[in-house]
């Protein structure tokens, strides 16, 4: 808990935590802690939310994007809404903290405004958004592009295995993609979300609060050698066109770039190569064609643009040398780094410092619902540390001190804010 402070608005940490385990258990029991959206596991999480909400007093509703939302409102007409939350939802096997916990914070925070009596001037929204993870229509921060205005009718008309479309979904859920524009919205005068760290930092500085400086850009890219598939044992070496071979060399590389680009001093960087495919894949038959699929991430445009430069040539360079072809790269999807609002920041820094907690700030290097909110309002994020740094895992772990701190930070910031 923090030791600046004594007063009464306190979050009650032990509400919070109980909370955030309960909501836990809603899980398939195979495979912990697993929540996805659209499934029903995720619909039973989201009517556990919806009664808490109301058993809190809140006015709950459902947005035509599938977002649930809990309302405080305020005193004062038209002067706009301060709005918190993340997401309820998960990735397969994946843990109790991501997303939810800000969600629960959220709950809490709202149960303080409410039970002590305090008044805002502005609405105050508790929203939990769907869809914030990749899930089988593969769009992620479904309901968070829906608020902002985001959500195309392209989008809409993805596609899962079995056939169903997102719009279709988002219905399923309570959602009303007829009237998609709708959820777009244009009061938010500022948008907070708590969420632990998802890294090491924090925890290795034995930092209380993260306050964050901005949300990196994903930029998602694919690259595919082309050879010739021959017998393993008959062909000779310097007569293969190898396409797996290319491929191995332009990994490499990517790791090597990488590491330059992260310590230049130009922000956060790093990149991964997470799929590689080989064809026909036989352990006796020379590769014929490779693929692999890059995740770059940098709060620096300009970074991720020479890393694409870099890459390309170092591709061409490697398809040269094992006479194969080279497609790409092909930019499979590019989200633009998100800026956190620096007035909100040092707002958030300043409640930090008055409860008597340190602070540091920090980029995010994973995407989250406030990127799509930083677009049409003042957004910032807190974190809190995690356990080694450990997300998208069972082992997923924060303690109950440190999201009660978190909680108090956003809850005294808004009250703040909305003194403004």
């Amino acid at each position: 808990m923090p030791t600046g402070s004594k007063s009464k608005k306190l979050v009650n940490s032990e509400r919070l935590w109980n909370d955030l385990m309960s909501i836990g258990e809603l899980t398939q029991k195979d495979q912990p802690y697993t929540r996805r959206a659209f499934t029903p596991m995720f619909a039973q999480g989201r009517e556990w939310l919806r009664t808490k909400f109301v058993e809190a007093g809140f006015e709950v509703s459902q947005d035509a994007a599938g977002n649930l939302i809990g309302k405080i409102p305020g005193t004062t007409a038209g002067a706009g809404t301060i709005m918190v939350g993340s997401h309820s939802d998960t990735v397969p096997s994946g843990g109790r903290f991501d997303g939810v916990a800000g969600v629960i914070a959220a709950l809490e925070i709202g149960r303080v405004i409410k039970e002590n009596g305090i008044k805002f001037k502005h609405d105050i929204e508790l929203v939990d958004f769907l869809a914030e993870e990749p899930n089988v229509y593969g769009l992620s921060c479904v309901g968070s592009r829906g608020i902002t205005g985001n959500l195309s009718s392209e989008s809409l008309a993805f596609t899962e295995p079995g056939g169903e479309k997102l719009s279709e979904a988002i219905k399923r859920v309570g959602g009303d993609p007829e009237r998609i524009s709708d959820a777009k919205r244009s009061d938010i005068k500022a948008f907070f979300e708590l969420h632990i760290e998802q890294g090491p930092i924090l925890e290795r500085e034995k930092i209380e609060i993260g306050l964050v400086t901005a949300i990196v850009g994903i930029r998602r890219i694919e690259i595919v050698f082309n050879g010739e598939a021959d017998h393993a044992g008959t062909t000779p070496m310097d007569l293969r066109r190898d396409a797996a071979v290319a491929l191995a060399e332009t990994i490499v590389f990517i790791r090597k770039i990488a590491e330059e680009f992260a310590v230049i001093g130009l922000g956060h960087f790093v990149a991964t190569v997470g799929v590689v495919e080989v064809q026909p894949n036989a352990m006796n038959v020379v590769p014929q064609s490779a693929r692999l699929v890059i995740d770059a991430r940098s709060e620096s445009r300009e970074l991720l643009d020479r890393f694409v430069e870099e890459v390309t040539r170092s591709a061409a360079t490697a398809a040269e040398s094992y006479r194969v072809s080279c497609d790409g790269p092909k930019i499979l999807s590019d989200s633009i780094p998100s800026i956190c609002d620096n007035d909100l920041r040092i707002l958030l820094g300043n409640c930090a410092k008055d409860l008597g907690l340190t602070t540091r700030e920090l980029a995010s290097g994973a995407g989250h619902d406030a990127a799509f909110l930083s677009r049409v309002a003042p957004a910032a994020m807190v974190f809190v540390p995690c356990l080694r740094g450990k997300s998208h895992a069972p082992e997923e772990w924060a303690e109950p001190t440190a999201l009660a701190a978190g909680a108090n930070v956003v809850t005294e910031a808004m009250i703040r804010f909305d003194a403004i």
